[in-house]
């Protein structure tokens, strides 16, 4: 198994559009041996959606991983002194999570989980989905692809003629990324054809 024993934390954003590739991510990383610990921006708890309601999606993850929600950024901060998590995986992660980690703004779950971990140089996991990953968080991306410690699962144009700016990861290639990661690597090619 390529993660046995390796604990993940699972960081969930708001792209509320992707939440139905949220188990199929988890059932991925335990079968590969991961424990997955969820940890969930305040948005996620916060909103119903016309893709779920917050808190049957929230019941559904914890009972999927065995594990309670880290929801708040007191029991996110203790994440990496504690050494809680092996590595940090966010999917998925909107376009507003990656200006904070970019500039290192820790203002809710995800991104101090996020912090306390790469103090201890724990890697990180990127699962971009963002209408404007070629527009506003275009800077961003460059910026976190050139910082130590990231890494992109790769993603494609998700609706190239409808939406141009519009990214998103491909959820099958999540394992193969922290693997690849976790040995300090960015697995290429990062940019791809449409999704599955």
């Amino acid at each position: 198994m390529k993660l046995q024993g390796k604990k993940i934390g699972l960081g969930i954003t708001g792209s509320f559009c992707s939440f139905s590739k949220v188990p199929l991510i988890i059932n991925a990383l335990q079968a590969e041996g991961a424990e997955v610990i969820p940890i969930l921006s305040s948005k996620v708890q916060r909103y119903d959606t016309r893709f779920n309601k917050s808190s049957e999606f929230i019941k559904s993850i914890e009972e999927l991983t065995g594990n309670t929600s880290i929801k708040n950024i007191v029991e996110a901060e203790p994440v990496g002194p504690k050494k809680l998590a092996d590595a940090m995986l966010i999917a998925p992660c909107t376009g507003n999570t990656l200006a904070k980690l970019a500039y290192a703004i820790t203002d809710d779950t995800v991104p101090m989980a996020t912090k306390s971990l790469l103090r201890n140089g724990y890697p990180v996991v990127l699962g971009i989905a963002t209408n404007d990953g070629f527009g506003g968080s275009a800077k961003n991306i460059g910026l976190l692809l050139n910082t130590k410690n990231y890494y992109f699962v790769p993603f494609s144009q998700d609706a190239p003629l409808a939406k141009p700016n519009s990214l998103v990861f491909h959820h099958d290639l999540v394992v193969d990324t922290l693997v690849a990661a976790f040995e300090g690597k960015q697995l290429q090619p990062l940019v791809l054809g449409s999704p599955t």
